[in-house]
């Protein structure tokens, strides 16, 4: 048996050698901060994944730390919240998981925090979790980048083009493990989205020609009444880098029921509303299906109904209709119309795939829609789903649940499924999306340079004023 100083001596003489030669700059490069197990052995510390849970909401109780923490290399040990009440709620929750797991009611004292950036100075937390509104992704995801932590982030990447790209270049930059919650990609639950994308890929319906989206939209509706800010919301830098408005609870979230659909997601100045809210999944199952996870559409052109003068405090879309062209030659189809899903048509048939009557949450609207035939996975022809995948033919990532890729991944430090760039990606076209119904005309797109050609109308919408001194404009690294 190794003493404590022999175990240290071991890792600096790993690590050096891991950061010389033509074998460190491969190891620097893809390397993470926690060293594989077998350096150390199987119950080494360095086979634990401390992490920091941002954000204790609807998708952060329901469904993140549920998923995160059913992987024994997870070791939650600190969250951050805006909302005291929330927080409070999340260090019980998240103590209570591991009590039950272990049997001992002390096992862990969870840390928290009203600003997630004292989890980012903490130097013994290894990765982040960032399940919090869609304005405040991008910056706490750079942030934790900067600071060397792995993330794992709620969909959609990001509020704008231009900080989508700001953040993926940031990841890239200081080689940290990102996932985004993308988990139609992974076996669990849904391991007909990979078996589609594959059959496609593989020309089982032939050339793909065409791809549908089926998304709803949003009602109207939202109460306006200011209201007083409640004294456990630090309602300023919820805000963040959004215009200053009054508080008035429809803005925000419920104050008593944490599972409760929030009114942010239904405003413009928060997100785009259900094209970046289910269309971050259904186009990222898309571009994996036609081979363009790393581009974009070149021509796009939609338009949709938004909400009346008077009708209410929201203002997202309602019924949309986009369309969208590939340099590939494949077309996509994106709206209400369609069944909510993924159909992918070639020259010899064609394959829906979606989640059947299961939504993002049950407070989703068109949650039980999934499709005219409530099923999950169907064909064309029935033969084209049995069809076998050959040895020599092409073979797509096999992740088998989202969040326990993303921690395989930081400890083995190979590619995860969901990284920044496809993450942008697939963010991107659901952005270009809502520009084209705003404008409400048929716009060109360099996916290269990620500008509009010869429109300085549509570029304008590739950033938004940010509001001091929050922003992604003010992250250092």
């Amino acid at each position: 048996m190794q003493n404590s100083e022999e175990k240290n001596q071991s890792r600096r003489s790993f690590l050096k050698k891991a950061g010389t030669g033509t074998a460190g700059i491969i190891a620097a490069s893809v390397f993470p901060t926690i060293v594989p197990s077998n350096v150390f052995g199987k119950n080494a510390p360095s086979n634990k994944i401390n992490i920091g849970q941002i954000g204790f909401g609807r998708i952060g109780s329901s469904h993140d730390l549920p998923e995160v923490i059913k992987n024994e290399a997870a070791h939650v040990i600190a969250v951050a919240d805006l909302d005291k009440n929330r927080l409070a709620k999340g260090k019980i929750w998240i103590e209570k998981k591991y009590a039950d797991r272990t049997g001992k009611a002390n096992y862990l004292d969870v840390k928290t925090y009203d600003d997630y950036h004292e989890i980012l100075a903490r130097k013994d937390i290894d990765a982040v979790i960032i399940s919090t509104p869609d304005h405040w992704h991008a910056q706490p995801a750079m942030e934790a980048a900067a600071a060397g932590k792995h993330i794992y982030m709620q969909k959609p990447t990001s509020l704008t083009i231009q900080e989508g790209r700001m953040l993926s270049d940031m990841v890239h930059k200081k080689k940290v493990i990102f996932q985004l919650g993308s988990q139609q990609r992974s076996a669990s639950p849904w391991p007909q989205f990979k078996r589609t994308c594959e059959l496609v890929r593989n020309g089982r319906i032939g050339t793909l020609k065409k791809v549908y989206i089926g998304l709803p939209g949003d009602p109207a509706g939202g109460k306006t009444d200011k209201m007083p800010v409640p004294s456990n919301f630090n309602y300023d830098m919820w805000l963040g880098s959004t215009p200053e408005i009054y508080y008035t609870l429809d803005r925000v979230h419920s104050q008593t029921d944490i599972n409760d659909r929030p009114g942010w997601l239904r405003l413009e100045q928060f997100g785009a509303g259900m094209i970046t809210g289910w269309g971050s999944h259904h186009i990222d199952i898309a571009h994996w299906g036609m081979d363009t996870e790393l581009t974009g559409p070149i021509e796009i052109e939609g338009k949709a109904t938004f909400p009346a003068a008077g009708s209410g405090l929201w203002d997202v879309h309602g019924d949309f209709l986009v369309h969208a062209k590939y340099a590939n030659g494949v077309e996509m189809e994106i709206g209400g119309s369609n069944p909510n899903g993924v159909k992918f048509e070639g020259t010899e048939g064609w394959i829906f795939v979606s989640r059947g009557n299961v939504g993002v949450t049950a407070s989703d609207p068109g949650a039980a829609q999934a499709s005219a035939k409530n099923e999950a996975f169907y064909a064309s022809d029935s033969k084209i789903l049995g069809s076998v995948i050959q040895q020599n033919e092409i073979h797509l990532y096999d992740s088998p649940e989202q969040h326990r890729n993303w921690l395989e991944s930081i400890q083995s430090g190979k590619p995860n499924i969901s990284t920044a760039e496809i993450a942008h990606r697939s963010c991107s076209a659901c952005l270009l999306a809502h520009t084209a119904m705003k404008l409400g005309r048929k716009l060109q797109w360099d996916p290269k340079k990620e500008h509009f050609i010869n429109d300085a109308e549509a570029n304008a919408s590739l950033s938004r004023p940010q509001r001091g001194p929050y922003g992604t404009t003010k992250v250092k690294g």
